[in-house]
């Protein structure tokens, strides 16, 4: 069977040629006799794979030396108690609550501290990023907090909120390396790998280490502080083995396409056919505020529940799965992250024009 154009919103498709690369090297990697899902962490082989994934991903965002990257497990959801319990040293935090993923993250951070909403966009479902530019950020506030890609609702952050001083932390689960960064405008970044990056399994925290604490409460657990993995080097007991060797793969192809700016623009031009399709038809209708459109997530609708089930389902008999929107917003879903390819944009568009025109 023809592989398909998974416009899933994760775990998401990765780039074939890592895929090729991962099956070659399934059953001896690179003369070990083993498969990397085999050996052991504490291998000189495993050892040169973690640090070369390591190297290759500060190559890629331009992590400034006094930052630490760290290759964790949990996923997001578990940086969500994580964060407060290591940064929380006032016990207040600000968050901005755009999407589902920052309204768990706020209501995870009220087990540790006072959370206070300081923005959102629940009035209008999400559909847009709030004005960030003069927000009543707390003074005892020990970081503010966002979701930079809205990874349900289709929304992103093209301007960075005014913290008045405070730690910027950041969930870039659903758009990192997709363009560049500028890592030092954030106290912390982190991301589960399995939408842009990787296979499930692997959550990434990069964080300036000034912030990380050796004194931090004896209730925090010592798997979730971030010193603990920081001072073992990911290594603190066995890490995803198979995931992180995925990930720098995935590393070392996007520096063989020319790194994150060259990625922007073919993440702009993707999300641009889409975008200019949607804008101009009689049929369906973005859900984003424009100025606020994410270049990963494209969330559309019809103007009927069964023209949205009939699209769907003629989409994925058509090869193109995975375009149902999530449950708490409905419609469809394009996700369109660095290992789609222009043509499968652009060949979903056609399948778009064509249905319009037969169900006029």
């Amino acid at each position: 069977m023809a592989r398909v154009y998974n416009f899933s919103a994760g775990p998401s498709m990765l780039p074939e040629a890592v895929l090729k690369q991962a099956a070659e090297e399934m059953l001896d990697y690179q003369g070990s006799g083993q498969s990397v899902m085999e050996m052991s962490h504490r291998s000189k082989v495993f050892d040169n794979i973690i640090k070369e994934a390591e190297k290759d991903l500060r190559d890629l965002l331009n992590v400034p030396d006094n930052y630490k990257v760290l290759f964790l497990q949990g996923g997001a959801s578990q940086q969500f108690a994580a964060v407060p319990m290591n940064l929380m040293k006032n016990g207040v935090a600000d968050y901005i609550i755009t999407g589902q993923w920052a309204k768990k993250a706020y209501e995870e951070a009220k087990k540790y501290g006072k959370a206070v909403a300081v923005a959102s966009s629940a009035d209008k479902t999400f559909s847009y990023i709030p004005d960030c530019s003069d927000l009543p950020i707390d003074d005892d506030a020990d970081y503010v907090y966002i979701c930079h890609n809205n990874t349900i609702y289709g929304t992103t952050f093209k301007t960075l909120p005014n913290t008045k001083g405070k730690i910027l932390v950041a969930d870039m689960s659903s758009d990192i390396l997709s363009q560049p960064v500028n890592v030092s405008d954030y106290g912390l970044i982190y991301f589960g790998v399995q939408k842009n990056v990787g296979p499930a399994g692997v959550v990434v925290a990069i964080i300036r280490e000034d912030l990380i604490r050796d004194d931090l409460p004896e209730s925090v657990p010592t798997m979730l502080k971030y010193k603990t993995q920081a001072d073992a080097e990911s290594l603190y007991n066995t890490p995803n083995c198979w995931g992180i060797y995925m990930c720098g793969l995935v590393f070392k192809y996007l520096k063989s396409l020319g790194g994150l700016s060259e990625m922007q623009k073919i993440n702009e031009k993707k999300a641009g056919i889409l975008y200019d399709f949607l804008d101009n038809s009689k049929m369906f209708r973005g859900t984003v505020r424009k100025e606020d459109r994410s270049l990963m997530n494209v969330p559309f609708v019809t103007d009927s529940e069964e023209l949205n089930a009939k699209f769907i389902k003629e989409a994925t008999e058509a090869g193109f799965v995975n375009l149902k929107g999530h449950r708490s917003v409905g419609g469809m879903r394009a996700s369109i992250y660095n290992a789609m390819p222009v043509e499968g944009v652009e060949k979903l568009v056609e399948f778009m024009k064509k249905f319009e025109a037969d169900n006029q």
